[in-house]
C-alpha cells in the first residue's frame, strides 16, 4: 500500500476556494513549503496570480477554473491534479458562500444557492477526493467548517445549517472509513470563529448594515490550521481561543451559549454603517476582494471611533 506523505514537501494538495481568504493564504503557504498545489475557484485571473506567486518562490502549482456547485467542474479539478502530478495527498474543501439577515428577509433563491455551494459543492469535492484516496490507499480530506458548525449563529441561519452539515459529514465519513478499514485516510473539519476575510463582503446581505462581528480573528491562525491539517487532520478542530471557548460553552450550556451568540450577532450588526441590499458574490464572482484579509477590523475601528465621538 502507498504511504501517506510525512512532510508537505512534494505533497500534492488541492485547494478549492483559493482566490481569496483562507484558501489563498493556505495555497501560498503550502507552495512555500514545497507542496505541489492545485488551486481552484471561479475567478481564473486571481488563481493565475496565486500560481505566479507560488512559482516565483520556486514552487509548483496549477489553476483550475471551477464552480464547486457543478459536479463536472469538481471532476475537472481532480482530473487536472492526477494528470499533472499523478496523485492527490490532501484535498482542502474551502468552499462557502453566505447570506446574512433574518431568515425570512433572505430570498429563497439565495438560501438554495448557499446550500448548492456549501453542502453540494463540499460533497462533490469530498466524493472526488475519497474515491482517489481509496484508489491510492491514503489521503487527507480537510473540510473548512465554522464555529457555526457547533453553534447556530443568528443572522447566518442557512449558512450555519450548512456548516453543521459539514461537521456531521466529516464525522460520518470517518466512521465509514473505519468500517472499511481505510486506515490511511482521514477527514478533518476546521472550525474557526469569525475571521477578517473578504467572505463578509462576498456574502449576500439583507441586514441594511455593513457586516461585522465581535472579536474577529486574524486569518493567519486559520491558514496555519488548514496547512497542518493537510498532514494531521482532526475530526473536530475549533481554531483559536474564542472558537475553543464557545465550542466548550455550547457543550456545557447550549441554550445560554446560543442566546449570547445571537445577541452578540444582532448587536454587532446594528452597529454597522448603512449598506444596500446585495447578493454579493453568491451567484457571480466579484472583481474585488482578492486579498487574504478583508479589512473589516479596520473599518469596525473607524465605525466605533466615529460612534464614540458622536456620543461625547
Amino acid at each position: 500500500m502507498a504511504m501517506r506523505a510525512e512532510t508537505l514537501n512534494n505533497a500534492v494538495i488541492v485547494v478549492a476556494g483559493a482566490s481569496s481568504g483562507f484558501g489563498r493564504g493556505a495555497a501560498l503557504k503550502l507552495g512555500t513549503m514545497g507542496a505541489k498545489v492545485v488551486v481552484a475557484a471561479r475567478r481564473k485571473a486571481m488563481l493565475d496570480d496565486v500560481v505566479a506567486e507560488i512559482e516565483a518562490q520556486g514552487g509548483s502549482a496549477i489553476a483550475v477554473e471551477a464552480d464547486v456547485s457543478e459536479p463536472s467542474d469538481v471532476a475537472r479539478i481532480a482530473d487536472a491534479a492526477i494528470s499533472r502530478f499523478g496523485r492527490i495527498d490532501a484535498w482542502v474543501n474551502n468552499v462557502g458562500v453566505g447570506a446574512i439577515g433574518f431568515f425570512w428577509d433572505i430570498p429563497i433563491e439565495d438560501h438554495a444557492r448557499v446550500i448548492d455551494v456549501n453542502i453540494k459543492g463540499l460533497i462533490y469535492g469530498a466524493h472526488a477526493a475519497l474515491r482517489q484516496f481509496r484508489s491510492q490507499g491514503y489521503g487527507s480530506l480537510v473540510n473548512v467548517g465554522s464555529i457555526d458548525s457547533e453553534i447556530p449563529l443568528a443572522l447566518q441561519n442557512t449558512y450555519a445549517a450548512t456548516k453543521a452539515a459539514v461537521l456531521s459529514l466529516g464525522r460520518t465519513l470517518n466512521e465509514e472509513l473505519r468500517l472499511a478499514k481505510e486506515d490511511g485516510i482521514r477527514v478533518g473539519t476546521i472550525m474557526p470563529w469569525a475571521v477578517d476575510t473578504p467572505w463578509w463582503y462576498h456574502a449576500a446581505n439583507y441586514t441594511g448594515r455593513q457586516p461585522r462581528m465581535a472579536m474577529m480573528d486574524d486569518p493567519q491562525i486559520v491558514i496555519d490550521a488548514i496547512v497542518t491539517a493537510c498532514l494531521h487532520p482532526v475530526e473536530e478542530q475549533p481554531v483559536g481561543i474564542k472558537a475553543k471557548g464557545f465550542n466548550l460553552s455550547h457543550h456545557l450550556f447550549p441554550d445560554l451559549t446560543e442566546r449570547i451568540s445571537a445577541e452578540t450577532s444582532k448587536h454587532q450588526s446594528d452597529r454597522g454603517g448603512p449598506a444596500p441590499v446585495t447578493t454579493g458574490a453568491i451567484y457571480r464572482p466579484m472583481d474585488d476582494g482578492l486579498t487574504i484579509e478583508g479589512g473589516l477590523r479596520e473599518r469596525m475601528r473607524e465605525e466605533d471611533a466615529a460612534s464614540s465621538s458622536s456620543t461625547r
